[in-house]
Formats: C-alpha cells, sequence, structure tokens
C-alpha cells in the first residue's frame, strides 16, 4: 500500500445542526471511512483519544509498511560502504528529499538534520549559537520549555535574553512588542543582532502566529528558529515564501509513527554559522588522539551524533505520503470544523443557575488558531475545578486529554493572570514543591485543560467529551480533598 489514497465517498459523520453549521465538513468524509480502517485501535476500549498535539495516532499502513521494508532485506548501519550499509544511506538520502519536498525548501538552501524530536533540535542549535554580548536571544512568552531552554546557553555566554509578552484575553502576541524586542535587543553595530525564537501555533492556546515574523525578524538583522512542532499536523509551511533559518520538527506529532524521530531543517548559510561544543561518532572527518586535533564534517553529519535510527527514518517518508495522499487541506478543514463546534459548545455549557461552566484560554474563535483548546471548568460559583481531579475522572472515563502547563509556562503564566509583580523575589522563595509555588504565587489553579484533535478526529470524540463534561461538572462543587500533590508542572 502506498500513501497516495484514492477513497470512495464515504457517509459523514455529524449532526444536523452542526453540518449546517459547517457545511465544509462534509467533504471530509474520507476520514471517517479511514478511522474505521486504518484507525480502528482508536476504538477497540471505547476510549477517546483528544491528544493529537501531545501525539499523533499510527495508521495500521504505516505500521505495515515497516514490517514489509524489515522483512524482505538487510539494513546495516550506515557508517560503512557495505551494501547492506549502502542500502540505509539510499532510504535515509530519500526521506531527507521527502522532508524538503514537504516544506517546499530548496535543496540547494536547505538541509536536514535528523534528531529524536523538536527538543533535539533546539538544543542542536542553542548550544551551538554564537550568542555573545552583541547576539542576544529574543522570545515570546508563548513558547515551549524545549526553545525556553536555549535561552541557558545565551546566558551562559553573556547574551541579552528578551521575552515578548502575550496580551490578556486571546494570549496573542502583538507584532508592535515583537519590533520593539528586536530593535532593543542585540548591538545595532553587529551585522547579525542574534537568534529569534517563536511558535507557528502555540500547543497550549492553538494560536497561529503570524509567519511574517520570520521575514520581519530578519529585516532587523536577526537568525530565526521556527518551532514547527504543534503547526505541521494540520498546517502547510512553505519555506520558499518563509525563509526561517533554522525550524524544529517532531514527525510523531504529525503522522504518530515512528517516534523517537524530528529533524532539524536548516538553512545551509545558518547551519555553517553554527559551532558545535563538541564532537561524536558520525561527525568527523577525522580525530587524532595526541595533538588534541579534529576536523568535524561541513554537513548535516556534523550534527548527527551517533548511528542515526536508519531504520526508522524511512518511514518518516512514508508517513509524509500518507498525510500527502490524503490532503493535508482536507485534514485541516476537519479539524478547523470539529474545533469551532467544540468552541462554541463549550462557551455554552451553562450551570442551572445561568454560571458559564468553562473558562476558555485563548481565542474563542477559529480566527488563526488551531485545533487546541484549552480551557478550565468552573463550579456553578465561578470556582475553578481542580485539574487534577478533571484528570482522573477524564481517565477513568476513558479520556486522553491533557492537563498541566504543557511545558509552556509563558502562555501559562497568560492565561492565569500571573504578571511580573506577583512574581518579583520568587528565586529566593526556597519553595519546594509546585504546590508551594502557586502558593506563593496566587494562581488559582495549577494548570489549564487541553483537548486537541487531528487527522482522525470524528464529530463523535467532540460529542461524546461534551457529555462527559455536563454529565460530571454541570451543578457541581468538587471537593479538592485527598488530591495527590503536584509533582510537576
Amino acid at each position: 500500500m502506498t500513501g497516495n489514497l484514492t477513497l470512495p465517498a464515504a457517509p459523514t459523520d455529524g449532526s444536523p445542526e452542526f453540518l449546517a453549521r459547517y457545511p465544509r465538513y462534509a467533504g471530509t468524509g474520507r476520514l471517517d471511512e479511514l478511522r474505521a480502517t486504518e484507525y480502528p485501535h482508536l476504538d477497540t476500549d471505547g476510549g477517546i483519544y483528544l491528544d493529537y498535539t501531545g501525539a499523533g495516532v499510527p495508521a495500521a499502513a504505516q505500521l505495515a509498511r515497516h514490517a514489509q521494508r524489515l522483512t524482505t532485506r538487510c539494513y546495516g548501519n550506515p557508517h560503512s560502504q557495505n551494501p547492506t550499509a549502502r542500502a540505509s544511506d539510499d532510504l535515509v538520502a530519500s526521506a531527507r528529499r521527502a522532508v524538503l519536498a514537504h516544506l517546499n525548501a530548496p535543496a540547494d538552501q536547505y538541509t536536514v538534520v535528523f534528531t529524536a524530536n523538536a527538543t533535539a533540535a533546539c538544543r542542536l542549535v542553542g548550544e551551538a549559537y554564537p550568542f555573545g554580548y552583541r547576539r542576544g536571544l529574543v522570545l515570546t512568552f508563548d513558547n515551549h520549555n524545549s526553545v525556553n531552554g536555549i535561552r541557558q546557553f545565551a546566558r551562559g555566554r553573556h547574551a541579552r535574553v528578551r521575552y515578548v509578552p502575550v496580551t490578556p484575553g486571546d494570549l496573542r502576541v502583538d507584532e508592535r512588542e515583537v519590533v520593539a524586542a528586536l530593535r532593543r535587543s542585540g548591538r545595532l553595530g553587529s551585522r547579525r543582532r542574534g537568534l529569534f525564537a517563536f511558535p507557528a501555533q502555540s500547543n497550549f492556546t492553538g494560536v497561529r502566529h503570524p509567519l511574517a515574523w520570520v521575514g520581519l525578524a530578519q529585516e532587523h538583522g536577526y537568525d530565526v528558529l521556527l518551532d514547527a512542532a504543534a503547526y505541521l499536523p494540520t498546517g502547510r509551511l512553505d519555506l520558499t515564501e518563509v525563509p526561517a533559518d533554522f525550524v524544529c520538527v517532531s514527525w510523531y506529532k504529525v503522522f504518530g509513527y515512528p517516534t523517537g524521530i524530528g529533524c532539524l531543517v536548516a538553512r545551509r548559510d545558518a547551519l555553517a554559522r553554527l559551532r558545535r561544543p563538541w564532537f561524536a561518532g558520525g561527525t568527523i572527518v577525522a580525530v587524532s588522539v595526541q595533538p588534541n586535533w579534529h576536523l568535524l564534517l561541513d554537513n548535516e553529519s556534523a550534527f548527527e551524533d551517533g548511528t542515526l535510527n536508519f531504520l526508522g527514518i524511512p518511514d518518516v517518508e512514508f508517513g509524509l505520503s500518507w498525510v500527502n495522499g490524503i490532503g493535508l487541506d482536507v485534514i485541516g478543514c476537519r479539524v478547523e470544523c470539529l474545533t469551532g463546534w467544540l468552541l462554541e459548545r463549550l462557551r455554552d455549557l451553562r450551570h442551572s443557575n445561568g454560571a458559564p461552566m468553562v473558562l476558555l484560554y485563548g481565542p474563542p474563535d477559529l480566527r488563526d488558531r488551531g485545533g487546541t483548546v484549552a480551557f478550565n471548568f468552573l463550579d456553578p460559583d465561578g470556582g475553578v475545578v481542580d485539574e487534577r481531579l478533571v484528570a482522573a475522572e477524564s481517565a477513568r472515563a476513558g479520556i486522553s486529554l491533557r492537563t498541566g502547563c504543557f511545558c509552556n509556562p509563558g502562555a501559562g503564566e497568560g492565561a492565569f493572570g500571573i504578571g511580573r509583580r506577583r512574581l518579583r523575589g520568587s528565586t529566593g522563595w526556597g519553595v519546594r514543591t509546585v504546590d508551594e509555588y502557586l502558593r506563593f504565587m496566587g494562581s488559582p489553579t495549577g494548570g489549564a485543560i487541553r483537548v486537541s484533535l487531528g487527522l482522525a478526529s470524528t464529530f463523535s470524540d467532540v460529542e461524546r467529551f461534551l457529555a462527559f463534561a455536563e454529565d460530571t461538572y454541570r451543578d457541581r462543587r468538587p471537593d479538592p480533598a485527598g488530591l495527590p500533590p503536584r509533582l510537576v508542572c
């Protein structure tokens, strides 16, 4: 089986009211057929999968192709010239070309460095970027911790680190604040003023930040790191139009399998400016022990430490073929329609006294957003229902969702209204637990609930979750006594 799908029209899952509100959903009926034929494991235990921002779901065809490939010939470690090594080299090279083609990235301008995930890609840039007094780091509040962690490398080299805040309410970032930060950071006298890092789509709120910021930052003298991990499952990224210097990807978020493989897609000229602090097997032309000398390779292999996952990387090419065969526009349309319906229904949920049952974080509508929805349940008096209780009760109901701050503290601080004044002196509080930290801050909650939709989501998934929400939390004042401590955020 290939990833080029030609499926007959299938009956569309959805109520008359929903289909009237979102008529484009009817054009995504092929995904209902795929749900039954390629993703039946989603329905074997009666559960509901609502964590596509955490991980995509593999299709049966992907797993079959992996098994077929490994049982029809032998592949060896690519660091050799023997026949099995060359067979692996050929498949890895083909996967690199497929990634570049998917992102419309010219091969003479871009290259692909395979990593374990987007986090590893971020670290590659952070540890090797030439930060310094004249080259700083600008970050948006809304960033995954894998990007936030780059600040440790920048500060270790005495570079300026500046954050651009999110706005209250929709938790977007004001472009005027971006421009101001780019102008204030770095040094005007330097040809390159540093690194600007932001997500194409927030993993907390689903906000899609303007991709035009790539060109804006470059005009101000910055290299740009674009975190595309949450964006690519439903969004098209064209690096000819949006020429980011570094793009970080986790492929399991796009098509579920394989896990443990991501990549750094980098402009060749930007990659050449990085200076690796170490070397490893597979990264060097030559090395000598006695004179303390080594010479790194001059291509992407200089950043691929040790032996690549040569048995898994070819699955990336098939995964890309799979989603392109379905149609990324079809996937995006389905997720958009389901997200719009979920947002409407959550806003409409009410207790008997008329009080809202849900507090949404981020955009309340579909403008410039993806299929990630963050919120908390409220009791009839307006108090926040403890997210730990929701985590436990939803799990018992067989619902896979996320709770917490989703490794995005900046968006979380914006969502919960935690400003600089409340955090003043926090480094000296001496807190030992997350719960102590929350009490010092005066936070109303330790995190949010995140529901995210993806390729195999259906109208029934959304409706079953909404029924659970109403049945479990309407007119209820939950007692948080006896909940386990928060060990992590």
